[in-house]
C-alpha cells in the first residue's frame, strides 16, 4: 500500500483529493472543522517536503455553479488550521486553473473550487479527469468519505498517474483500522451494532460473522429479533417482514460459534418524548401502549463484561434514542466501557453517522482508537465491498 510516507515532494505540486464537506451556518461559517484538522497531516508532510499542494473537494450538492456551495467559503478556516495562507481559484480545471497551479510556490497551497459545480465529477468523465490531472506531479487521494464513489477526482483521476499515486495519511489509518477489524485484528474481536433497522445493517451482519467473536445487537433492531423470538414488543419500532431474516442470523451465528448478546431489558416510555413517563421492563416483556427507546441496567451490565473481555472492538451504531437526554444513558454506558477497554490496550474503531455523532456529543473522540470519517465509505467496507477510490490507487 503506497502512502505519502513512500513519496519526497520536493519541488513537487501533490494534487490532494481531500473531504472539505464540512458544514456551514447562515453566514458560510465552519461550524465542525473536524475533516479539514483530518487532512492536515498530509498536506502538512507535503509542505515539509518542500513541495506545494493542491486541493480538490466537493461542497453539498450543488445543482450547477451555486455561490452558497463555494469553498471560496472556507479558505479562511482552511488557512487558519493548516497555519499557511490558502490561495484560491474559481475553478477546479481548464486554464485558469492550470495558471494558478503554475505560479504555486513551494511550501504553497491552492484550493480548486467545488468540483461539483461540474456535473463531470459525478459522472466520473475521463476527459475530466484528464483535465483535473494536469494540476498536480502525484495524486494523493485523502478523502475516505468519498472513496466509495467512482467520481472523476476520487477514482478516474488516479489513471493518469500509473506510479506517482498514494493514499494520504487520514485514508491510509482508514484502511488499516478496517483491517485490524475484519482481517488483522486481535481476538476476542466483538462488533456492536445499534441503530434502528436490521434491513440497514444485513449486509455488514453477514460480511463480520465470519470474522468476529462476539456481536452485540442494540437499539431499534433489538425488537426484530425479540419479537421473532416470541417476545412481547409493545409499541417497539419492528421490521415485522425482517423477522424470519432475524432468526436466520442467530441461527447462522450459532453455527459460526459467534456470540450474540441481545438486551435483556429496556428503559421503555409510554411516548416517543424525552418527558415520557419511564420504566425498566424485561425486553420480552414490554406492555401495550410502551416502547422500548434506550437499554437497560442488567443490559448495560452484561455488554460492558463483553467488552471489557474484547481485544479487538468496532462500535456503529447507538442503542437508545441519545439525541434525547433520558434515553442516552445505555449509548454513554456503552462509550465508557469501549473507553475503559481501549485504556486497557484494546483497538477500538467507531464508524457510522450516529456513533461518530454520540462520540463528538459525549467526549469519547480521544478515548476509543480511531473514529472514522467516512459514513456511507465505512459501510461498505464493512459489508465486504471494494471501494473504487481505493482499488483506483492500488492498481
Amino acid at each position: 500500500m503506497k502512502t505519502i510516507n513512500d513519496f519526497n515532494f520536493e519541488n513537487k505540486k501533490a494534487l490532494i483529493r481531500v473531504d472539505f464537506n464540512v458544514p456551514l451556518n447562515d453566514s458560510f461559517e465552519v461550524t465542525d472543522e473536524t475533516r479539514i484538522q483530518a487532512a492536515k497531516p498530509t498536506i502538512i508532510k507535503v509542505l515539509e517536503d518542500g513541495g506545494s499542494a493542491v486541493l480538490m473537494s466537493h461542497l453539498g450538492r450543488p445543482k450547477g455553479v451555486q455561490d452558497e456551495f463555494s469553498l471560496r467559503h472556507i479558505v479562511d478556516k482552511v488557512s487558519e488550521v493548516l497555519g499557511v495562507q490558502v490561495k484560491f481559484v474559481p475553478n477546479c480545471a481548464g486554464q485558469e486553473a492550470e495558471d494558478a497551479v503554475a505560479k504555486l510556490g513551494s511550501g504553497e497551497v491552492l484550493l480548486l473550487e467545488n468540483l461539483r459545480f461540474h456535473p463531470s465529477e459525478t459522472a466520473g468523465d475521463v476527459d475530466f479527469a484528464e483535465k483535473l490531472s494536469k494540476l498536480g506531479d502525484i495524486y494523493v487521494n485523502d478523502a475516505f468519505g468519498t472513496a466509495h464513489r467512482a467520481h472523476a477526482s476520487t477514482t478516474i483521476v488516479a489513471q493518469f498517474f500509473p506510479e506517482d499515486k498514494c493514499f494520504g495519511s487520514l485514508l491510509a489509518k482508514e484502511i488499516e483500522s478496517i483491517d485490524k477489524v475484519l482481517r488483522s485484528g486481535e481476538k476476542p474481536i466483538t462488533a456492536v451494532l445499534g441503530g434502528s433497522k436490521v434491513s440497514s445493517k444485513i449486509t455488514i451482519i453477514e460480511n463480520i460473522l465470519d470474522k468476529v467473536d462476539h456481536l452485540i445487537v442494540g437499539g431499534g433492531m433489538t425488537y426484530t429479533f425479540i419479537k421473532a423470538q416470541g417476545g412481547q414488543i409493545g409499541d417497539s419500532i419492528c421490521e415485522d417482514d425482517k423477522q424470519e431474516l432475524a432468526l436466520n442470523i442467530l441461527k447462522q451465528a450459532e453455527e459460526k460459534g459467534v456470540q450474540i448478546h441481545l438486551p435483556v431489558d429496556v428503559l421503555g416510555a409510554d411516548a416517543f418524548d424525552n418527558n415520557a413517563n419511564t420504566k425498566v421492563v424485561d425486553v420480552k416483556e414490554i406492555p401495550e401502549g410502551w416502547q422500548g427507546l434506550d437499554a437497560g441496567p442488567e443490559t448495560m451490565k452484561n455488554f460492558h463484561e463483553v467488552i471489557l473481555a474484547s481485544k479487538t472492538i468496532l462500535w456503529n451504531g447507538p442503542l437508545g434514542v441519545f439525541e434525547m437526554e433520558n434515553f442516552a444513558k445505555g449509548t454513554i454506558a456503552l462509550g465508557d466501557s469501549i473507553a475503559e477497554a481501549t485504556k486497557n490496550g484494546a483497538f477500538s474503531l467507531v464508524g457510522g453517522g450516529d456513533s461518530v455523532a454520540a462520540v463528538k456529543q459525549f467526549g469519547f473522540g480521544d478515548k476509543v482508537s480511531y473514529v472514522s470519517t467516512g459514513g456511507g465509505a465505512m459501510l461498505e467496507s464493512l459489508e465486504g465491498k471494494t471501494l473504487p477510490g481505493i482499488a483506483a490507487i492500488k492498481k
